[in-house]
C-alpha cells in the first residue's frame, strides 16, 4: 500500500480491509486519540487516524490557522487513499473538519464518505455560543481552555516545558475553531451519526439534534456518558456504537 504518511499517523495496513475510517482529532490532539481503534473496529475496517501539521511527528510544521486551507491540503494529500470506500470521524474541532471534508470533496466530484461520524460538536449552521480565545495570552487562553473543555491533561500543565512545545498548536486549532464561518449548502447525501456527551457544557442535546438539518439521509444521535472527552472515558461506548454502524457500511454485507 502507498506511503500515507505524514499526514496518517499509527497506521496498520489492513489486508482485509474493505472500508477506511478517517479520524480527525479535537484541537491540539494528536492522531495517537485513535492508536487503539484498529483492534477494537471490525477486521474489515482499516483505520486511518489524521495527523494535523503541528503536533508529534509533524511538529516542526506550521499548523493551518483557517479551515479551508486545512481542508483542502488535507483533501489533495488523502484523495489517492479514498479510493477504497471511506467514512470520516471527527471529534469537536475534528467534526468541523470532517462535515468540511465531505462538503469540499463533494464540490470537486470526488467520492464522498459512506458516512460522516461526527462527536461534540454542535452543528455547524449555528451561531457562535462563546467568545474567541485564540489571541488571549497564554495564561488566559489556557485558563479558557481548562474552563471550557478540561482540555489540558493534567499532567501537562504541571509540565511547563512540554506545555511551550504544544501551545502553539493548541492555539492556531483554536483560530481555526473561532474563525469558522458556515457557508450555506445543500446538505450532504451521506447520512450523519453524531456522538455527544451527557455532561458536555459545551454542546447539549438540542445543538446535536441540529445537525439533522445538514443530511437527506439517514440520522442518529447517541448520548454517551461523561463530558467534553468522552472520546477517552466512554471510548468502550462509543466503539460499540461505531463498529454496528461500520458493519452495516461494508460494501460486501449485502453479497454474504
Amino acid at each position: 500500500m502507498p506511503d500515507l504518511k505524514p499526514w496518517i499517523e499509527c497506521h496498520r495496513p489492513n489486508p482485509n480491509g474493505r472500508l477506511r475510517l478517517f479520524c480527525f482529532p479535537y484541537a491540539g490532539g494528536p492522531a495517537q486519540s485513535f492508536r487503539k481503534w484498529q483492534d477494537q473496529l471490525p477486521g474489515s475496517v482499516e483505520v486511518c487516524p489524521i495527523q494535523l501539521p503541528g503536533r508529534w511527528s509533524r511538529l516542526r510544521e506550521a499548523p493551518f490557522r483557517r479551515i479551508d486551507r486545512l481542508v483542502q491540503a488535507a483533501a489533495e494529500a488523502l484523495r489517492p487513499h479514498m479510493s477504497m470506500p471511506f467514512a470520516l470521524f471527527g471529534h469537536s474541532l475534528g467534526a468541523l473538519i470532517a462535515f468540511e471534508m465531505a462538503r469540499h470533496l463533494r464540490r470537486a466530484g470526488a467520492s464522498e464518505p459512506l458516512q460522516l461520524f461526527v462527536s461534540a460538536r454542535r452543528a455547524p449552521q449555528l451561531p457562535r455560543a462563546s467568545s474567541p480565545i485564540f489571541a488571549l495570552p497564554d495564561h488566559e487562553f489556557i485558563e479558557q481552555m481548562r474552563l471550557r473543555y478540561s482540555g489540558i491533561p493534567q499532567e501537562v500543565l504541571d509540565a511547563p516545558d512540554l506545555l511551550e512545545l504544544l501551545l502553539p498548536a493548541m492555539r492556531a486549532d483554536m483560530e481555526v475553531f473561532d474563525t469558522y464561518q458556515y457557508v450555506p449548502g445543500a446538505p450532504l447525501g451521506c447520512p450523519i451519526s453524531v456522538f455527544g456527551g451527557a455532561t458536555d457544557p459545551t454542546v447539549g442535546r438540542e445543538q446535536l439534534e441540529a445537525w439533522r438539518d445538514q443530511t437527506t439521509a439517514a440520522f442518529s444521535l447517541r448520548i454517551l456518558p461523561g463530558g467534553h472527552f468522552f472520546l477517552h472515558s466512554a471510548a468502550d461506548l462509543l466503539l460499540v456504537e461505531l463498529s454496528g454502524a461500520l458493519e452495516r457500511l461494508d460494501p460486501t454485507r449485502s453479497s454474504g
